[in-house]
């Protein structure tokens, strides 16, 4: 995996975990979720735009 999908594998994870917590603590916001699955969504492009 080259460096710039690895980077980006590891801000959607961070993501994931940011919202999550955020959701638990304060509650849901749609919009943080649907900008995390705009940011899957980029991930899985660039991984499958690289053949990884």
């Amino acid at each position: 995996m080259p460096g710039s999908a690895k980077a980006m594998t590891g801000l959607t994870v961070g993501g994931l975990v940011t919202v999550t917590a955020y959701t638990v603590t304060i509650g849901s916001d749609g919009w943080l979720w649907f900008t995390w699955v705009v940011l899957m969504l980029m991930t899985i492009g660039t991984l499958v735009a690289r053949g990884t």
